[in-house]
């Protein structure tokens, strides 16, 4: 973890200038989303129905909706006083503050045409200011009726999702990247409204559920600034859980900070510090650079002087003594992983990075991804450790989905798998038009290779630094790591704050599934293989359990894909109707036995409309349509 000042500068210069541009975006996006002016003019409804995000299973994630903007035309407003107190109450705003927003306008020409009274109003308010308005004879206001969106899970897996603006448009997350499948845009011939596509997702709703559980808790634990937690299947490179907290209420969007609204797996770079050396030992194993019973000794500092006549020193955390690879990513050496790497050409080093993914875009469905930072020999910060200081996971910059799906090349016997949180995209009758089908990347180290690797790594869970992440009834490999991070205050690099990852793979043999996690600023203790080693533990065990997996000396448990994330409540009944948005059948059922109101369902699935609206009074024999999919 010391940082030797001679490769300080460039590892500063890349990490801060790429974080300061990286502000300066998410600055100026927020500030966008979050300022919404109350005069402005009407701008025309687009005739589309925007489709819906689902999970894998169909659990609804972000479904359509509608909002009302309330304007008038402040000219003819005869008794401003009067119609003030009129609406003040339904609206929530003080008469005094709605009289003054009329007079005002009235006194511009530019505004005294027609402005907003309030953006954005829920059905609820809508039926009761539209009785108002019908009652009192206002013609100088109207509704202008938007696209709007409710999210019933409100903060799961919420930077993957994203976020829709007022005027029917994504503006972060798969809202904004699949925004031309879920709002097409509108034929002009075209007289009636038009469907959007719905998007299933390939995460898990109940697995997301309770992986974000785990990482709220692990967060608290180590008082961490932040987390990161993927996983995904080894074969196909589908996503199931895609977690970064802190997170957003999406329903609350407008008035969430940053920190919750940054999609760190895709946009943060990072130094992944030790976990790199499993794709450098990979490297310099594949071209025959260490036999594997080959011994290498670990005296605490690698030295040495190249022909250039610079000095490479690289320190290690130990004495290890003599080390075979597999000892090295066991104990995590520096030193022998820069002797093994010292051996391999630095232009077929960098060729077999560059093929795992490193310094690219990995292509997943999310906006905004990063590339990374992968120099090469003809970079002007090019020193001559650059090769050994990258072997261990230093002036390297990554983002947790590269690593994700770099570790699919190991996982599959060195043939990698495209990363997709995309599992399919289905018309509003449910025929499907896509269907997700696995795109195998190219054959970048040998199968042998890719089965050596694992076998070290499974050496490191049962008896290396990775311990505390062995499952014991069933084979996991795992490689820990742990960073220094830049003092943006002072310079330098950070005494107290450290970046701790764990990359993990189970079943051991022949995975199934990739698990990474990344803490940063963990307080106190910050080694990953304390603190984040367990957290992949307790997550793993999670995923088995959730996916049925065999365990040894445990029976195998049937699993249909969905699991409940809590316990079935039956619907209760007030004197105004409640909100179904979101309401599966099965919670609905208990209705059907009502002989006071006639409830009528159509569809299946989770409830994604109905009439009619929330907030009316219910009354004896009124019919309830409640709409699913």
């Amino acid at each position: 973890m010391q940082v030797n000042s001679f490769f300080s500068k460039y590892r500063l210069i890349v990490l801060g200038s790429v974080g300061i541009i990286f502000t300066s975006i998410i600055l100026f996006a927020f500030a966008k989303l979050a300022v919404t002016p109350k005069q402005s003019l009407a701008t025309p409804v687009p005739q589309v129905e925007r489709g819906s995000i689902v999970d894998r299973n169909g659990k609804p994630l972000a479904v359509q909706t509608n909002f009302y903007h309330f304007g008038v035309t402040p000219k003819n407003i005869t008794d401003v006083e009067e119609f003030s107190s009129a609406v003040a109450p339904t609206l929530g705003i003080s008469k005094n503050e709605i009289a003054q927003l009329i007079e005002n306008a009235k006194s511009n020409p530019k505004t005294s045409r027609f402005i907003y009274i309030r953006k954005k109003i829920d059905q609820v308010t809508y039926e009761e200011l539209r009785q108002i308005i019908k009652e009192k004879k206002y013609t100088f206001a109207r509704f202008d009726k938007i696209p709007g969106r409710i999210y019933p899970e409100n903060e799961l897996a919420s930077q993957l999702i994203g976020y829709m603006g007022d005027d029917g448009v994504g503006l972060a997350g798969v809202e904004y990247s699949m925004q031309r499948y879920l709002s097409p845009v509108p034929k002009s011939n075209q007289g009636k409204v038009e469907q959007g596509k719905n998007v299933y997702l390939t995460i898990d709703a109940n697995l997301q559920y309770k992986l974000e559980k785990i990482a709220k808790e692990a967060l608290e634990t180590t008082q961490g600034a932040n987390i990161m937690l993927l996983a995904a299947t080894a074969k196909t490179g589908e996503i199931l859980s895609y977690v970064s907290l802190p997170s957003v209420n999406l329903n609350e969007y407008s008035s969430a900070t940053i920190e919750q609204t940054i999609d760190r797996p895709a946009i943060t770079q990072f130094e992944p510090g030790s976990v790199f050396k499993v794709f450098s030992i990979a490297s310099a194993y594949d071209e025959n650079c260490f036999r594997q019973d080959e011994l290498f000794l670990c005296d605490g500092i690698f030295e040495k002087k190249m022909t250039s006549g610079e000095k490479v020193k690289i320190t290690c955390l130990s004495h290890h003594g003599y080390l075979t690879a597999r000892g090295a990513l066991e104990m995590s050496c520096n030193d022998v992983t820069a002797q093994i790497t010292d051996r391999l050409n630095t232009e077929t080093f960098l060729a077999k990075l560059r093929g795992f993914g490193f310094g690219q875009r990995t292509g997943l469905e999310v906006p905004g991804e990063t590339t990374g930072s992968l120099k090469g020999t003809n970079d002007k910060y090019w020193s001559a450790r650059s090769k050994m200081t990258i072997s261990i996971g230093q002036e390297v910059g990554v983002s947790a989905i590269q690593m994700l799906e770099a570790a699919t090349y190991i996982a599959n016997k060195g043939k990698g798998v495209q990363l997709t949180i995309l599992s399919q995209i289905t018309d509003k009758e449910g025929n499907v038009e896509y269907s997700h089908e696995p795109v195998y990347r190219q054959q970048v180290i040998k199968p042998e290779t890719a089965e050596y690797i694992l076998s070290c790594m499974q050496t490191g869970a049962e008896k290396g630094i990775g311990w505390r992440a062995n499952l014991e009834d069933l084979s996991i490999g795992v490689k820990t790591g742990t960073a220094q991070m830049p003092d943006t205050k002072n310079g330098g690099y950070s005494e107290t704050d450290f970046l701790s990852d764990c990359l993990a793979f189970f079943p051991a043999e022949d995975p199934e599934i990739i698990l990474y996690i990344v803490i940063q600023k963990a307080q106190g203790i910050q080694f990953a293989s304390r603190i984040v080693a367990p957290v992949i533990k307790e997550s793993a065990d999670a995923i088995i359990d959730h996916l049925g997996m065999t365990r040894g000396g445990a029976a195998s448990l049937a699993h249909s894909g969905k699991i409940s994330i809590h316990a079935t409540e039956k619907m209760q009944l007030g004197e105004k109707l409640p909100d179904f948005t979101g309401k599966s059948k099965r919670e609905l059922l208990n209705l059907l036995d009502r002989t006071d109101i006639h409830v009528n369902i159509t569809g299946n699935g989770w409830v994604v409309s109905q009439e009619p609206p929330p907030g009316t009074k219910i009354t004896k024999d009124m019919n309830i349509d409640l709409y699913l999919e």
